[in-house]
């Protein structure tokens, strides 16, 4: 049984219950995707964020439509937050005509522009140095929108992470860094191949101020996250945000993690942040029949993606000629 987690002071249901429900749904999406793979509608990895759902909702929660989101690999989660259609996203994993890019993108190449969510990102840590771009045309255009960059704890021993960092710092432009930090590069613990004290104190020797938090916590990491946006957005600068979680699935949707012990994946199932977050919201007086009926709508909602997905058509093949730059081409001067 979970950890009963009582409900904090000034807890505010609705809002929080709003939170549930989107955590079951991206749950309930990584599900519905690691089926697909099995059934070979999805050909191409995808990587699941089962357990990671609390960091999806308490960050995005507190973007703006029209803020920028530049995701991971690992970007289901975040782009549902930020409020993509999860048929289209489906279609999208599928290659089917009617995802959010016409079926090219796929898993981690998924983005939807009408949200705000400028894409998941194959390469990484690639995503950071896109991040502090965007951020810098929104400085030069004095626009009052901000950007905010998720990437897992690998990709701070990457190039982009330092670059990305010390750009933002010396311009101090509107970017909120987000680590997801769920111990794990892949199939290999981050601390085995980490110099120094971590992500935060690496971006602290940058002069961009960080903070910690428990990363399993929806409504900590919600408020701490309205915080920090609400001082970029005031123009205080970059702000850096580590949150502690864990990754329940395999890498893949495919990777059985044989290479961490069972005990501590069962220890780490006990602290699931969506069984964390009902309890809290029983403890503020809901009833577990409501919460039950949410999760229900979800799944429903999840299935009708599949179920929707695999019946859409194959993009038609002057797709593969659409959205290509060819602006600078000497040939298109040539002719």
């Amino acid at each position: 049984m979970p950890t009963r987690h009582p409900a904090p002071r000034h807890f505010d249901v609705p809002r929080y219950r709003d939170f549930y429900r989107t955590m079951w749904r991206i749950r309930l999406f990584e599900e519905a995707a690691i089926r697909a793979v099995t059934d070979k509608l999805v050909l191409g990895a995808i990587h699941p964020s089962i357990g990671q759902e609390a960091v999806a909702v308490g960050v995005c929660g507190n973007l703006a439509r029209e803020d920028a989101l530049l995701s991971t690999h690992r970007g289901h989660g975040h782009t549902l937050a930020k409020g993509a259609d999860s048929l289209a996203m489906m279609r999208e994993l599928f290659g089917r005509e009617g995802g959010t890019c016409h079926g090219k993108g796929g898993s981690m190449h998924i983005a939807d522009f009408g949200v705000g969510m400028l894409g998941a990102n194959g390469v990484v840590g690639a995503n950071i140095v896109i991040a502090v771009g965007a951020a810098h045309a929104i400085r030069l255009k004095r626009e009052n929108r901000i950007v905010c960059c998720l990437f897992g704890d690998g990709a701070i021993n990457r190039g982009p992470f330092l670059e990305g960092l010390n750009w933002a710092g010396v311009w101090q432009l509107p970017v909120l860094f987000v680590c997801e930090d769920n111990g794990f590069a892949a199939s290999t613990r981050t601390r085995a191949m980490t110099a120094g004290e971590g992500p935060a104190a690496r971006a602290r020797a940058f002069g961009i101020a960080a903070e910690e938090v428990d990363g399993n916590d929806a409504v900590l990491v919600d408020q701490t996250a309205q915080r920090l946006i609400g001082e970029v957005r005031g123009g205080g600068g970059p702000r850096f945000l580590v949150a502690r979680t864990y990754r329940l699935s395999g890498h893949t949707g495919v990777d059985p993690a044989a290479y961490r012990p069972k005990e501590e994946v069962e220890a780490k199932w006990r602290d699931d942040p969506i069984a964390r977050l009902g309890a809290a919201l029983i403890s503020a007086g809901l009833a577990q029949d409501e919460l039950e009926a949410d999760r229900r709508a979800a799944y429903a909602e999840m299935e009708r993606a599949y179920a929707t997905a695999r019946e859409a058509p194959w993009p038609p093949q002057r797709r593969a000629f659409e959205d290509v730059q060819d602006a600078g081409d000497p040939r298109v001067a040539a002719f």
